[in-house]
């Protein structure tokens, strides 16, 4: 059984974690209406995904 030869120390084992950041979300422009949008969704604005419209725009 894999068992440690030492002991790993505090700042040693928080420093690790302490890379678990949070990222802010990557927007990208839609092509029809230029309004930021999440990738691989449909665009909130216009409702086109794909430079197809599948959902009736919300006013």
């Amino acid at each position: 059984m894999a068992v440690p030869k030492r002991k790993m120390s505090k700042a040693r084992r928080d420093q690790r974690r302490a890379n678990w950041k949070l990222e802010a979300p990557g927007f990208t422009p839609c092509p029809q209406c230029h309004a930021a949008r999440m990738p691989h969704h449909v665009c909130p604005e216009c409702g086109y995904y794909d430079g197809k419209e599948v959902v009736e725009a919300g006013e």
